[in-house]
């Protein structure tokens, strides 16, 4: 499988709490929900719903995996939602346990096992292996190069800080630009892959 991540971006490389209020105040950060004005079904919306379709598992962190958890399963009966809620699903945790994992067709990944557990993953026939959110984890596949593809809606918004998903490691990581398409909301929606050996 090819693990691939897309995230919603700002222009300035944040991806933290792009969808509401509370779901991510970590370091004070105030700006939850800032991707709705730049949302639209046709370009962003479509991007997000290729990434599912061409999806045979997602791969979350903790933190995103329980906001999507909590948001998915009421959703029932929209075909997007129950993708999402059938799909087979990894979270990476060493503090969830398995009775709390009541997000259907989900497993947990033990975080101390994480990395050799994941490049198994990747080493299996099949699509793709979707991340989205889970800056910790993305970051970290990242630095790792264990990352196939990245697709991100970059946003026409600077939040002036947060998380991000990129190395700070001072290791230099060159991709190609596979695709690029804008929206009339001014969204990027950009498709980069890994360049070997660079």
């Amino acid at each position: 499988m090819r693990i691939v991540i897309s995230e919603f971006m700002s222009l300035d490389g944040v991806v933290q709490a792009p969808g509401g209020p509370e779901e991510d105040t970590d370091g004070g950060f105030a700006h939850g929900g800032w991707s709705h004005p730049f949302f639209d079904p046709e370009v962003v919306g479509g991007a997000f719903d290729t990434a599912l379709t061409n999806a045979d598992a997602l791969l979350f962190g903790r933190r995103t995996w329980q906001t999507m958890a909590a948001a998915w399963p009421e959703r029932a009966g929209d075909p997007f939602a129950d993708r999402m809620n059938a799909v087979p699903k990894y979270v990476v945790s060493s503090t969830l346990s398995e009775d709390r994992l009541t997000w259907v067709n989900t497993r947990r990944i033990p975080g101390d096992e994480a990395l050799p557990r994941i490049a198994e993953l990747r080493a299996k026939e099949g699509r793709d292996l979707l991340v989205m959110g889970s800056p910790t984890l993305a970051r970290t596949l990242l630095e790792e190069g264990l990352v196939d593809e990245l697709r991100l809606m970059i946003m026409p918004v600077l939040l002036g800080g947060g998380k991000t998903i990129f190395p700070a490691g001072g290791t230099r990581h060159t991709l190609e630009l596979v695709s690029s398409v804008t929206s009339g909301t001014g969204t990027q929606v950009c498709t980069y892959r890994p360049v070997p050996g660079q």
